[in-house]
């Protein structure tokens, strides 16, 4: 452990005192924050938010979803949840193993900020937003807006997200989630795909695809969704993906595989994603 203060609040307005009043590393599940300093630790102060047990659950608010920041990915994958969530239910199950899953929390998938985060994607396709509070109230970031990049987000030092917040569907909704790895599961993505569709009548009516590990943040892809509006919702869908739908995305080179073969399987997922959607009854 590294030397530095160590404070566990039980009450929300305590946790926003202590952040007004110094600068804190805070803490949730802290699945990824340890392992990262298994080699080498700094001095650092310690704000452990895991007794806020109100910021864990997930309750219908009536236009909208409400999920509590501390809310567990197990909880997620065995919650009973409508067919919206179904992409993020699938990404909860991939989140590490059993373990992970009963530790790691939502917000602290996103405010990690990893360009991997399998979480990222099917929120990304639920219009979620992100819940903040500080000593001075509560504000409310689109998640597009909250990462800003690579380990990098819009929450203040003062403040500590509170909840993800996702807007009920305008229509029935039928949603995925896909990711390759090097092997099925304990792997971080080399790309990952959640869609979404609205559908009304056989026609999709409201499309959201988005496609992580292929962009310092993970990327809607409006052009295509756009197109896939008053298609027929059915496997057809898949043969509309061309690779310039894919032109926001900016895949790298590193040790998992190479930006070209990134690419390629992004557009792989796409279509096998639009085909899974529309083949939905």
């Amino acid at each position: 452990m590294s030397d530095g203060q160590y404070l566990r609040p039980e009450r929300l307005e305590d946790a926003v005192s202590a952040l007004r009043e110094g600068r804190w590393t805070l803490l949730a599940g802290g699945t990824d924050h340890y392992p990262a300093r298994v080699t080498a630790q700094r001095p650092e102060d310690i704000l452990d938010i895991t007794g806020l047990v109100g910021l864990r659950g997930i309750a219908d608010a009536g236009d909208h979803f409400r999920i509590g920041a501390l809310t567990r990915w197990s909880d997620i994958a065995e919650g009973d949840l409508p067919s919206c969530f179904d992409g993020l239910r699938r990404a909860a199950r991939e989140v590490g193993g059993a373990q992970i899953q009963n530790r790691a929390t939502i917000a602290g998938n996103l405010c990690n900020a990893s360009p991997a985060a399998d979480g990222v994607p099917p929120l990304l396709t639920l219009d979620a937003s992100v819940e903040m509070a500080s000593a001075d109230g509560v504000r409310t970031l689109p998640l597009s807006e909250f990462i800003l990049g690579n380990r990098k987000t819009a929450r203040r030092p003062d403040e500590l997200v509170t909840a993800i917040l996702v807007p009920k569907p305008a229509e029935s909704a039928r949603a995925s989630f896909l990711k390759l790895g090097a092997r099925k599961y304990l792997v971080i993505s080399i790309t990952m795909v959640a869609g979404l569709l609205e559908v009304k009548e056989g026609r999709v009516t409201a499309a959201r695809i988005a496609v992580g590990a292929c962009s310092a943040v993970a990327q809607r892809l409006p052009v295509l969704e756009a197109a896939l509006v008053g298609q027929p919702a059915d496997a057809g869908l898949a043969s509309m993906v061309t690779t310039e739908h894919l032109a926001a995305l900016a895949p790298i080179d590193d040790i998992r595989a190479d930006a070209g073969y990134r690419l390629e399987a992004a557009l792989v997922l796409v279509k096998r994603c639009l085909a899974e959607l529309g083949a939905t009854a």
